[in-house]
């Protein structure tokens, strides 16, 4: 299960009104190789839903996540910060034993 917090569904439906694009788009959240602790995490709009997709629905945003990525992002919660510290989509990832300064990218 992937989560969404309100302030991050909230961000979603502005950034999608902004694309003229309707709430009936996927979220894709995966996992690639990179960063300065070996994983990132990608995120993007995606209208399709693949055959090996597993798909998570919560507060209204669907989300689609490959089998190969559902391993590192079981649990995981997406969220959305505009403090001081930065603006943009947070994931607290309880499966990350190591995290980076920016939180874009972690280990296991």
């Amino acid at each position: 299960m992937i989560n969404v917090t309100d302030k991050a569904r909230e961000e979603i439906v502005t950034l999608l009104t902004k694309e003229g694009k309707s709430l009936e788009n996927n979220i894709r959240v995966s996992v690639k190789g990179g960063g300065c602790s070996g994983l990132m995490y990608d995120l993007s709009f995606d209208p399709e839903i693949h055959e090996a997709d597993e798909v998570f629905e919560d507060k209204g945003v669907k989300i689609l996540v490959d089998k190969k990525s559902l391993l590192y992002l079981l649990n995981t919660t997406l969220d959305f910060s505009d403090g001081l510290n930065g603006k943009g989509f947070q994931f607290v990832n309880p499966n990350a034993s190591r995290t980076c300064g920016c939180g874009e990218s972690f280990s296991v």
